[in-house]
C-alpha cells in the first residue's frame, strides 16, 4: 500500500525514466453511452491528479522497451507511459516487486504499480496480490485494487469465472458492480488488434473497449512491450477511468506477458 505522505510529493521512483514513442494507431471512437453513464462530478471534488482524466475518452498506454529483458530474457519491472489521443504524456507508471516474484510467477505475479503525473506526484496506486487465473480455481481468481489518491480505494477489478471467455467486473470503492469487461475466446491476435469490450452490467450494450494494439512482428515476438488503448465514455466517473487503467495492466500481465502470446 502506498503511504499517505506520498501525496503531493515527487516519488523518487519516477525521477529517472525515458520518454516513449508517441506514435498512435488510429482507432474508432466508441458509441456515446446513454445517460446512465453520465457523471456530473464537481472538479473540486475529484481525487487530486485525476482532473485531466475528466476530459479524456481515449487513453493510450505505451510500455517502454527494456533492452536487458529483450537481450537476456530476464523479466524486469515494467514501465509505462500513459498518454492522451494526441500522444502527449499524462502519467508515468512504474511496477514494483521482487526479482523472484517477477521471474518465477511472471503472468500471475503480485505487484504494486505507482502512477505519477508529469510533476512526479503519485496520483494512482494499483495493487495486485498473488492469485490464480485458471478456470480450475474459481474461488481464488484475480482481483486488483486501485487507489486514488494513494491510500484511498477508488475501485476494484475482479475476474469472473468462465470456461471460455476472459471476463472481469469493474467495481466502485464500495464493491458495487459498475461495468463488465469481456475478452475474445482467443487473445493471440496475429497481425491484428485484440479487443476486450467494456459492457453494461447486462452484457448487452457495449460502451467502450480495451485494445491491445498489434505492434509489429519483431516487437511482438522478441519483446514483451505492448501498446494498449482504452476507449470509454468521456463522462464516465474519473475514478472508474482510473480503475480501467488498472484493468489494462491486469489484462497485459495475464494475457500478453509472454512474448508469443501477443502474436
Amino acid at each position: 500500500m502506498a503511504s499517505q505522505d506520498s501525496q503531493g510529493q515527487t516519488n523518487p521512483v519516477f525521477k529517472d525514466y525515458l520518454p516513449g514513442s508517441s506514435d498512435l494507431p488510429e482507432q474508432d471512437k466508441p458509441t456515446e453511452p446513454a445517460g446512465l453513464w453520465k457523471q456530473a462530478s464537481d472538479m473540486h471534488n475529484l481525487p487530486p491528479g485525476l482532473e485531466y482524466l475528466k476530459q479524456l475518452d481515449r487513453i493510450i498506454i505505451h510500455q517502454q522497451v527494456e533492452l536487458l529483458e529483450a537481450i537476456l530474457g530476464t523479466e524486469t519491472c515494467s514501465k509505462y507511459e500513459i498518454k492522451n489521443h494526441l500522444g502527449q504524456r499524462v502519467y508515468f507508471a512504474v511496477e514494483e516487486n521482487g526479482f523472484f516474484n517477477r521471474n518465477l510467477c511472471s503472468p500471475i505475479r503480485s505487484f504494486t504499480i505507482r502512477i505519477a503525473d508529469n510533476s512526479g506526484r503519485e496520483v494512482i496506486t494499483v495493487n495486485r496480490p498473488l492469485r490464480c487465473n485458471s478456470c480450475w480455481f474459481p474461488c481464488f481468481l484475480q482481483e486488483l485494487e486501485v487507489q486514488s489518491p494513494p491510500g484511498t480505494v477508488a475501485g476494484y477489478v475482479v475476474q469472473n469465472w468462465d470456461p471460455f471467455l476472459p471476463k472481469f467486473t469493474i467495481q466502485n470503492e464500495s464493491k458495487e458492480d459498475v461495468l463488465k469487461i469481456i475478452g475474445p475466446y482467443a487473445t493471440c491476435g496475429c497481425f491484428d488488434d485484440v479487443d476486450f469490450e467494456v459492457k453494461a452490467l447486462n452484457e448487452m450494450s457495449t460502451i467502450g473497449k480495451i485494445s491491445k494494439y498489434w505492434s509489429g512482428f519483431v516487437n511482438n515476438v522478441f519483446t514483451n512491450t505492448a501498446n494498449f488503448g482504452i476507449q470509454v465514455p468521456v463522462d464516465l466517473d474519473v475514478k472508474i477511468k482510473a480503475v480501467m487503467i488498472g484493468a489494462c495492466f491486469l489484462i497485459d500481465l495475464m494475457f500478453f506477458e509472454n512474448s508469443l502470446d501477443g502474436l
